[in-house]
């Protein structure tokens, strides 16, 4: 099949309040251009240099996701432009974007990713962690960020109750950080859910899939 038909397809199977990101890393310009042009207007890639290149190229009304793990020094060159960063799994690094997105005058939209697998690969926030981050001082500072939600992703496995148990925790702290009042805290977004296992991450609450192979083919 081709780009746009899988593209039709997975949208056809998403419920309404679910935001589809298409994951574009490793993919030539004319595949994004494809589903561009298929309707598709929000993309996601792991590597900023790779994305700034593409953001060049395409049409300026593209919303670009950094989905990849962050390298602080590189958050400079995505300042100008990025969305959303998914990624964000330390304090150092949500200063670093605060820093960055004030030099542009912008206030940059982040997911924390929190840590639900049960592997070491994966990086993360706890759950604790994250309420020790918003009561912290300076958090309250960071004024050029804002947490819109939260990111996880389920252990790489064939277990799909394993599986549906991460995602369902996952959910659950979202829930839990969503009546939050904070100036620079609005819990909007729980991205979650990746080609292999978008319809458990649905099914568990997910608001936000990322999907490649199933529209790109495999790499």
């Amino acid at each position: 099949m081709s780009i746009q038909q899988n593209l039709q397809q997975i949208k056809n199977s998403l419920p309404a309040h679910v935001t589809l990101v298409a994951v574009s890393k490793t993919k030539p310009v004319a595949d994004l251009q494809t589903a561009y042009q298929a309707g598709q207007r929000i993309f996601g890639e792991n590597k900023i240099q790779e994305m700034t290149e593409k953001w060049e190229l395409l049409p300026k009304d593209i919303s670009w996701h950094m989905i990849g793990h962050v390298q602080s020094n590189k958050v400079k060159y995505m300042a100008p432009y990025v969305d959303l960063i998914h990624g964000v799994d330390s304090v150092k690094l949500l200063e670093e974007i605060n820093k960055q997105a004030a030099k542009n005058n912008r206030v940059i939209n982040c997911l924390l990713q929190v840590f639900i697998a049960e592997e070491e690969t994966k990086f993360g926030f706890s759950s604790l962690e994250i309420n020790d981050l918003f009561a912290s001082t300076a958090f309250a500072n960071l004024q050029n960020i804002k947490i819109v939600g939260l990111m996880g992703m389920a252990t790489n496995t064939s277990d799909t109750n394993q599986i549906t148990k991460e995602f369902s925790n996952l959910a659950s702290l979202f829930n839990q950080f969503k009546t939050l009042a904070l100036p620079n805290v609005s819990m909007e977004t729980l991205s979650m859910g990746m080609s292999g296992d978008y319809p458990l991450a649905i099914a568990a609450g997910s608001t936000m899939v990322r999907i490649g192979s199933s529209i790109f083919g495999t790499r």
